[in-house]
C-alpha cells in the first residue's frame, strides 16, 4: 500500500480497533484460481499472536479456500470511514484558489500465514465469536448455539470451512487531511458535520482535538 509518512498509522491498537469496528473486511488470494476476492465477517484475537489471529469462514462451494490450502498467498482489507472532501471547505479555495477535490479514508492491509481449518467445533466457536460481537450490544441479542435447533445448526456447519490467518505485517493509513492547512483542516472538519465518523478523525488527527 502507498503510505506518505503523514498518513502512517503504525498504533497496532489503533488498527486492531478499526478492524473490530468494520470486521467485513475483503478476502483477497493470488492461487491457481488467479485473483480472487470476496467480502467476509472477520472475527480478530488480538491476543493469540504477537500481531493477533484472524478467524473466518468460507462457502464449501467457494473454491478460494482450495487455494488457501494449496498456499495461496492472504491480502485482507478493511475499510473505515471515508467521505468525498470538496475543495470548497478548504480556506486556500478562497486564498489562491490553488485546491483540488480529493477523498479521506481510514484502511487497515494485513498478510499472514493461512490455514484451512474443517472442525465442526472451531467453526461453531468461531461462528459465536463474530455473532457475540455484533449481536452483544443489541436489547435482545440472537445466540448462535441457544436460538437456532442443533439439528439446523450442524447441517449449516457442513457447508462452511475456517480459515485461520496469523497476521505477519499489518499497515494502517488514515489519510484524513493532516496533510493541508490548520484553517483547511477546520474547514473540513465543519463540512463534514458533527459527530460523523471522517469528522472526527480529521479533528483528532489534524491536531484539532486531543489524539
Amino acid at each position: 500500500m502507498y503510505q506518505p509518512p503523514h498518513f502512517r498509522e503504525d498504533d497496532l491498537g489503533v488498527q486492531h480497533a478499526l478492524i473490530r469496528a468494520h470486521p467485513l473486511g475483503l478476502l483477497i488470494t493470488a492461487g491457481a484460481s488467479g485473483l480472487m476476492a470476496n467480502s467476509v465477517p472477520f472475527h480478530l484475537d488480538a491476543a493469540a499472536s504477537e500481531k493477533g489471529i484472524l478467524r473466518l469462514h468460507l462457502a464449501k462451494a467457494n473454491p478460494q479456500w482450495r487455494d488457501i490450502e494449496a498456499g495461496a498467498d492472504v491480502l485482507a482489507v478493511f475499510q473505515g470511514a471515508d467521505a468525498y472532501i470538496t475543495p470548497s471547505w478548504y480556506q486556500t479555495k478562497q486564498e489562491t484558489g490553488k485546491v483540488v477535490p480529493t477523498w479521506n479514508y481510514a484502511i487497515v492491509q494485513m498478510r499472514g500465514k493461512a490455514r484451512v481449518i474443517d472442525d465442526a467445533a472451531w467453526l461453531l466457536a468461531q461462528i459465536n465469536a463474530i455473532t457475540t460481537q455484533q449481536e452483544g450490544p443489541r436489547d435482545r441479542p440472537w445466540a448462535a448455539v441457544g436460538d437456532a435447533p442443533d439439528d439446523f445448526i450442524r447441517a449449516q456447519l457442513k457447508g462452511i470451512i475456517g480459515v485461520e490467518i496469523e497476521i505477519a505485517a499489518i499497515e494502517g493509513k488514515w489519510k484524513v487531511s493532516q496533510n493541508r492547512p490548520v484553517a483547511d483542516r477546520e474547514g473540513v472538519a465543519a463540512g463534514l458535520g458533527e459527530g460523523t465518523g471522517q469528522a472526527d478523525l480529521v479533528r483528532r488527527y489534524g491536531g484539532l482535538t486531543e489524539k
